[in-house]
């Protein structure tokens, strides 16, 4: 099994996904190959909260341009974690508020 430091690689800071804050829906891009119960169980050993449930959604990569040559950025995996009510809050997430 990976650390939990390998599976979650980055929160999502949207408009979007900040909305999902008040409701202790918090979302994170993680690894590619990883499972809802790989996810639960590292944002749970990493923040110390309680995990109700994790849906995962794979993004796929935009397309981008630079003069007369275009690509696309990568495809990355992103996870939705609601936390439990009786769950703390992430701190981290509380003071982009």
């Amino acid at each position: 099994m990976k650390l939990a430091q390998e599976i979650i690689l980055a929160p999502v800071i949207t408009e979007e996904s900040m909305m999902g804050v008040a409701d202790k829906k918090y979302a994170f891009k993680v690894a590619k190959d990883a499972t809802k119960i790989d996810i639960k169980k590292a944002v749970e050993q990493l923040f110390g909260v309680k995990v109700e449930k994790v849906n995962t959604l794979n993004v796929k990569g935009h397309l981008r341009r630079y003069g007369r040559f275009e690509g696309y950025t990568s495809a990355w995996k992103k996870a939705i974690v609601t936390l439990t009510e009786d769950s703390k809050t992430i701190e981290f997430f509380d003071g982009m508020m």
